[in-house]
């Protein structure tokens, strides 16, 4: 599989100078402290303690190779690459992680890596995501190797894959990566640290490579991200008309990270999502604790900024770094000073979720941090926006006492301000001019005369560098000038004096800093939750319950409904194993794309923890969802539309499983009628029998007639209302059955006036079409076979319901006797039907799929179709399973009423 490199003198030097990978010890940051060292405290432990059920013990001790990296800005994204040396196996996912990157953690430590790459630049100074993993090395049972920053080159990642990557799988795997820039950086560094490093090289196309997403999260593609404008409006990139937009109530710029990032990454644990549920229903039915809770998350500042500043140390120490750790400092006292309301704001609160956020919140938790700033910064110190008012509070931010000659510098810095106030007031009344003395960063203090104070008279030559500006005049004198330079001085002369004592206090302060990160990520979460409460409170919108049926009542597109003038029509959705596959047909502008839309978006909403728009909403859990939706071509890569959507087909079919929600709207309309129609076929088959949830939206009328008796399949139209052949009015309502009116694009001609002629002449044409195909179409064998094994697995899945349902005693009798009658009815009407069917089809102009063999239907080959019953079960057979399921029923029903 791969080959080992031929030693040589020259690839020997290559590696230990060129290559530029140094080993672990070389930059003394092992786990363990020598003797007569102390360990680098610059950032303190954040690594859980281990216990036996936080370990995750492999399996085997296999050598793996992991490449790790992470974005540079506050919401933290992780790359991640495993190569496997043993299996030949590589692995790449992106993770967006909160601040102290437990599923980077998870991730490594699900793996087990041998050894693990990181950035050289990331160890000096210590970045967050090496200090963890330094922290969890023991327990991972890694060692760290630091590379050159240069080969985490993406272009490098991308030539990996399409000349290593099995050839099936290249596509799937440049799809599944588009957008994931640092996880292709890392399989660049990985393979290349294998090369140079190792001396293995792979043969050519023969490592298994797949993107991997976060564990106890749902898969959305970036296709899928945009189609169903989650977090970017498609037509107006500034617009909050998107899913994050919409949801997007949160007041703190932590919340806001955390939605987007769990909008992007929906959560696939009942658990969690139940507490969710709990936390936003307790807040939204007691208003006192809403209300509270809302304004002490008002006065938060960017805590993750905050904190990231105060673990980071400048490379090199200036003026401006000095006066930026004075300014995080207050900011950091401000932050401290407002998690205590949010402790009393969730008094008495009966969540559990919110109950741990008051835990984390307590006093206990900052009282140790609020005495480090006590100690050193003056009580009535708080963060200012204002560039004077900031200037001043850093000035006066450390406590008197301190440094004597602080104190002094302070009193020059209090005159010299004075004198400036004193200078403007005498140019006031020596020329009887109303002068404002204002200040900005730049300029620092200057003079702000209003042009009517001048009264047609000329500006004294006093004043220079006069700027106007609308109905003012900007100005200072040179005496000014020289008063702000003293100023600036004794300010410079106090902030240098007050540095010892601010990076005294930052030293101490990052010994505490785990705790205060758990408290950012609580807030952030309370965030969340109360931005969802507060939709709730101004919304129609209902709890979901997690179950293994996806039914909705009143289902409503939180997009649509937001921006329409008039009241959105409601849909009632149902989705079971046995109506997994749904077609869409309908006229164009019915509804049918904002329909199938809906149900994703309200998915993704319940598994984030929020309220959907319904009535009433159950979800079952889903892992991957997959959209292709549009009739966009690609000109920069040179792909046609239909080229584009067979490549994302692709994607999906070699991806999906049972666990999959997929919409498709409009497939195969982008060559010709045959060809579309039967690539839908096919992959509609496929689709059914993958047994993920489907729905298909689509024109291909011969689609729904064809795929309608295939057992998991059902009919579904949008409602449009024709008086006359001049005239429709949409309903937007969902109906049972494909559409009867196959004539809808002529009327809809007929109302965009098309040019006389046109439309009658189109008329006459699909009239004799419509004849000619009723003509040639007949019965057959195969299809009334699979509308008796559809009814055979329509009647299981009644009783499985009943016996696991809530009916019992004489209810469950009348029912399963009414269930019985219409099934014998139903399977006599089709033996009947099987009797007189025709031996052989007549359609010669079309393949009609349902005579194909279940061995001969495309199907995907990771998830092969599960039936329960056979298609060519015998009519005994199955008699003698429903009678066996029957009875099974009836004795329950017995048993509860002897009860």
């Amino acid at each position: 599989m791969f080959q080992r490199s031929r030693p040589s003198t020259s690839q020997s030097n290559s590696v230990s100078t060129s290559y530029g990978y140094y080993g672990y010890g070389d930059y003394n940051t092992t786990t363990t402290s020598r003797p007569g060292t102390s360990r680098n405290t610059g950032r303190p432990s954040t690594a859980r303690p281990r216990t036996g059920a936080s370990n995750i013990v492999r399996v085997e001790a296999q050598n793996v190779i992991c490449a790790i990296a992470e974005s540079r800005g506050i919401s933290p994204t992780v790359g991640l690459a495993f190569v496997n040396l043993d299996t030949a196996e590589a692995v790449l996912c992106q993770i967006c992680d909160s601040q102290t990157f437990i599923r980077t953690v998870h991730k490594l430590k699900v793996y087990g890596p041998s050894e693990i790459l990181i950035v050289s630049t990331a160890a000096s100074p210590r970045s967050k995501l090496f200090s963890i993993v330094e922290e969890n090395l023991e327990d991972i049972g890694s060692k760290l190797t630091l590379l050159d920053r240069r080969y985490w080159a993406e272009s490098t990642g991308h030539e990996y894959i399409r000349s290593l990557a099995f050839r099936e799988d290249i596509e799937a795997i440049k799809i599944s990566v588009t957008g994931n820039y640092y996880a292709v950086c890392c399989i660049a560094a990985a393979l290349k640290y294998i090369d140079l490093g190792l001396g293995l090289v792979f043969s050519a196309h023969s490592l298994r490579m797949r993107y991997e997403p976060s564990e106890g999260s749902m898969m959305i593609d970036v296709s899928t991200i945009n189609s169903l404008e989650l977090v970017q409006n498609l037509r107006d990139p500034k617009s909050r008309d998107c899913l994050f937009g919409l949801l997007n109530e949160t007041l703190t710029p932590m919340g806001a990270r955390l939605l987007r990032s769990n909008v992007l990454q929906p959560l696939t644990e009942p658990e969690v999502l139940n507490t969710r549920y709990a936390a936003v229903d307790d807040m939204t039915k007691k208003e006192e604790l809403f209300f509270a809770t809302r304004a002490a998350l008002k006065n938060f500042l960017d805590a993750d900024r905050i904190l990231t500043a105060l673990i980071v140390t400048p490379s090199k120490i200036t003026l401006q770094t000095t006066e930026q750790s004075i300014n995080h400092v207050i900011m950091l006292k401000q932050f401290v000073n407002s998690v205590s309301p949010v402790f009393e704001a969730l008094t008495g609160t009966a969540s559990v979720m919110l109950n741990n956020i008051r835990e984390i919140c307590a006093l206990e938790n900052v009282a140790p941090v609020q005495e480090l700033i006590d100690r050193v910064i003056n009580e009535d110190t708080t963060y200012a926006r204002q560039p004077l008012e900031l200037r001043n509070q850093r000035t006066y931010a450390v406590k008197s006492g301190v440094n004597g000659l602080l104190d002094v510098a302070r009193t020059t810095y209090k005159e010299a301000t004075e004198d400036a106030y004193q200078h403007s007031t005498e140019l006031s009344q020596e020329y009887d001019i109303r002068l404002d003395l204002k200040y900005d960063t730049a300029r620092q203090f200057y003079m702000k005369i209003a042009i009517s104070e001048l009264e047609g008279k000329a500006l004294p030559p006093i004043f220079t560098n006069i700027i106007r500006r609308k109905n003012n005049i900007e100005c200072q004198t040179l005496e000014l000038m020289k008063r702000n330079q003293k100023i600036a001085m004794s300010h410079q002369e106090v902030i240098l004096m007050s540095d010892e004592a601010v990076e005294a206090l930052i030293d101490e302060f990052r010994s505490h800093v785990s705790i205060m990160f758990k408290i950012c990520e609580a807030v952030a979460m309370l965030d969340m939750i109360a931005a969802f409460a507060h939709l709730v409170t101004v919304n129609n919108y209902t709890q979901p319950q997690l179950t293994g049926t996806l039914a909705i009542e009143a289902g409503r597109h939180p997009i649509k409904e937001k921006i329409m003038k008039s009241k959105f029509v409601p849909n009632d959705v149902y989705a079971t194993q046995q109506t997994r596959f749904q077609i869409i047909t309908g006229c164009n502008m019915s509804g049918k794309s904002t329909y199938i839309r809906s149900v994703a978006l309200m998915i993704i909403m319940a598994q984030i923890g929020c309220y959907v728009p319904a009535n009433y909403a159950s979800f079952p859990i889903l892992h991957q969802l997959f959209a292709r939706l549009g009739m966009d071509d690609n000109i920069e890569t040179n792909v046609s539309t239909f080229a584009a959507e067979m490549k994302e087909i692709a994607f999906i079919l070699r991806n999906v499983d049972r666990r999959s929600l997929v919409l498709i709207d409009e497939l195969g309309r982008g060559t010709s009628t045959r060809d579309g129609l039967a690539i839908a076929l096919a992959i509609a088959e496929a689709l059914v029998s993958s047994r993920a949830l489907v729905w298909f939206a689509t024109h291909f009328k011969d689609l729904a007639t064809i795929m309608s008796d295939r057992a998991g399949v059902q009919n579904l139209h949008l409602a449009v209302e024709m008086e006359d052949a001049h005239s429709m009015t949409m309903l937007y309502k969902a109906a049972q059955g494909a559409v009867k009116e196959i004539h809808y694009g002529l009327t809809l001609a007929r109302v965009v006036l098309l040019p006389p002629g046109v439309v009658e002449y189109a008329t006459l044409v699909a009239q004799k079409v419509e004849r000619h195909m009723l003509q040639k179409k007949k019965g057959s064998e195969t299809v009334v076979r699979e509308k008796r094994r559809k009814l055979v697995l329509n009647l299981k899945e009644h009783l499985v319901q009943a016996h696991t349902g809530v009916l019992e005693g004489e209810v469950l009798t009348a029912w399963l006797k009414e269930l019985q009658k219409e099934f014998v009815n139903r399977m006599t009407a089709l033996e009947a039907e099987f009797a007189n069917a025709d031996q052989q089809s007549e359609d010669e102009d079309m393949i009609d799929m349902s005579d194909l063999s279940e061995e001969e239907r495309p199907s995907t080959s990771a998830c092969p179709s599960v039936i329960s019953i056979d298609s060519h079960t015998s009519s005994t057979d199955s008699d003698s399973t429903i009678r066996a399921i029957s009875e099974a029923s009836t004795l329950r029903a017995v048993s509860s009423n002897e009860r």
